[in-house]
């Protein structure tokens, strides 16, 4: 699961990066990688691209209950002299 989880966290990052982008300046990085083809335009390996972002969504939301609970810091027991 540990594995899964960083998968899915890159490819969330590499699609939150491409929006960034987009609404930037209107640049698609993701189609520019498969093909150079003009804003809005898609092929196969960007299609894939795209659905493997949006599954690492879906996931890491499913996920993010379980993600935040282990971030918060345990609590401390006192120390007995």
């Amino acid at each position: 699961m540990r594995k899964l989880n960083v998968v899915a966290a890159v490819l969330t990052i590499v699609g939150g990066l491409n929006w960034g982008l987009v609404g930037l300046f209107k640049f698609d990085l993701v189609a520019a990688v498969f093909g150079g083809m003009r804003f809005g335009e898609v092929n196969v390996g960007s299609r894939v691209v795209y659905t493997l972002v949006g599954l690492s969504a879906l996931y890491l939301a499913s996920q993010l209950r379980t993600l935040v609970g282990r971030s918060e810091p345990a609590p401390v027991k006192p120390v007995s002299t």
